[in-house]
C-alpha cells in the first residue's frame, strides 16, 4: 500500500535568501510545498518573535498569505517573520513537524528541528549543523540545467570558468579598487591563458562595479549575463571545470561546493567573525581555495548538507505519522 506524500508549507517573507533553503529541504524530500509568504502587522512585525501574538489571523498584515486549516504534515520556516507564526501553528496542530532554517532567536527546543551552519557556534539536542547553507543544488537539477543551457557555452574555451560576484553587504565590502584589480585578473585569464569565462553579477555588484568589469572584458569571448531572459545560474554551475565565487554570500559558497567543482573564493574586505570561521573551515578540509588570480586543480568529497537534513526530517515525519497511526 502506498501512502500519501506528507503535506508541506514553506513559510517566509519571501526574500529569495530566506525562502530558497526551505525550498531546498522540500524538495531533497521530493515534496512539492504549498509557498506561504507572510507579513505581520505592527507591533508584531518589529518585535517578533518576542511579543505574543494576539492569533495568526490578527497578527498578519494585508497582502500575506493565510495560515489555517487544514495544517500540514511538515512545515519548514525561516526569517524572523515566520518564528511565532510556526510556533502559533505548532500549538494549533502538534501533530505537524516544524523545522526552521536559521537561528530563531528563541530556544531552539520551540521547533521539533533547529538547521545552524556550525560556524554559528550553537548547541541543543534538536540542532542540525551544517558545514554551509542549505539550498536548492542537487545532481539532478545540475544535469537538467546543463542540457537546458548547453548553448551558453557553444564557442567557449576549455577549462571553462563560472564566475559569480556579489557585493557589498553589511559584512563585506567590494568598492571599485577591488573591483579593477578582480576585473584584471580575470581579463588576464581570458586573454593569456584562453580559459572560457562565463560571469554573472548581482544586484548587490551595483552598476559601477558592473561598468569597470565590463570596459575590462571588452573585446574578450566572454558570456556575461545582463539580467535578461532565463536566470543561467544552474546553468553556469553544471557547466563549468572551475568556480569562482565572492566570498559575501556564505549560500553562493556552498552551493559551488555542491558540484564537488574546484571552488576558487575571491576574499572581500570585511570583518565578520563568524564567516570567517566558515571560509577557514572549508579551507582547511580541502574544499575551496583562495583566488589568486589563477586557476588550480584539486579534488574533495562535495558539501551535502541538505541531504542529510532531510533524512533527518523524514525521520521525524516518520516518527511522527507512527505516532498518531497508534493512537
Amino acid at each position: 500500500m502506498t501512502s500519501k506524500p506528507p503535506t508541506c508549507w514553506v513559510v517566509s517573507d519571501g526574500r529569495a535568501g530566506i525562502e530558497n533553503p526551505c525550498l531546498g529541504l522540500a524538495e531533497a524530500l521530493d515534496l512539492t510545498p504549498v509557498v506561504k509568504r507572510v507579513r505581520l502587522r505592527t507591533p508584531w512585525r518589529q518585535t517578533t518573535p518576542y511579543l505574543p501574538l494576539p492569533g495568526i489571523a490578527a497578527a498578519l498584515a494585508p497582502g500575506s498569505d493565510t495560515l489555517d486549516t487544514p495544517w500540514p504534515d511538515l512545515l519548514i520556516s525561516s526569517g524572523r517573520q515566520a518564528v511565532a507564526l510556526s510556533m502559533a501553528a505548532g500549538r494549533r496542530s502538534p501533530r505537524t513537524v516544524r523545522v526552521h532554517i536559521q537561528n530563531p532567536g528563541v530556544p531552539f527546543d520551540r521547533f521539533d528541528l533547529v538547521s545552524l551552519p556550525s560556524h554559528d557556534r550553537k548547541k541543543a539536542p534538536n540542532l542540525v549543523e551544517s558545514r554551509g547553507a542549505i539550498h536548492r543544488v542537487t545532481a539532478r537539477k545540475l544535469a537538467r540545467a546543463a542540457a537546458d543551457f548547453a548553448p551558453l557555452a557553444a564557442g567557449l574555451a576549455r577549462p571553462l570558468v563560472a564566475v559569480m560576484i556579489g557585493g557589498s553587504n553589511r559584512f563585506y565590502t567590494l568598492d571599485e579598487a577591488m573591483m579593477t584589480g578582480l576585473a584584471d585578473q580575470l581579463a588576464t585569464l581570458v586573454r593569456d591563458q584562453g580559459v572560457g569565462m562565463m560571469i554573472t553579477t548581482s544586484r548587490r555588484t551595483g552598476a559601477g562595479n558592473e561598468a569597470i568589469l565590463r570596459r575590462a572584458l571588452t573585446g574578450l569571448p566572454v558570456f556575461l549575463w545582463d539580467g535578461t531572459g532565463p536566470n543561467p545560474y544552474f546553468g553556469m554551475l553544471a557547466l563549468a571545470d572551475h568556480l569562482i565565487v565572492t566570498s559575501d554570500s556564505v549560500a553562493m559558497v556552498s552551493e559551488a561546493t555542491a558540484t564537488g567543482k574546484p571552488v576558487h573564493v575571491i576574499d572581500l574586505a570585511g570583518n565578520a567573525e563568524k564567516f570567517d570561521r566558515f571560509h577557514a573551515m572549508l579551507r582547511a578540509d580541502g574544499v575551496t581555495r583562495p583566488f589568486t588570480g589563477r586557476l588550480e586543480t584539486w579534488t574533495y568529497t562535495p558539501l551535502d548538507d541538505t541531504a542529510r537534513l532531510a533524512a533527518r526530517v523524514r525521520e521525524l515525519l516518520d516518527e511522527r505519522q507512527a505516532g498518531s497511526g497508534a493512537g
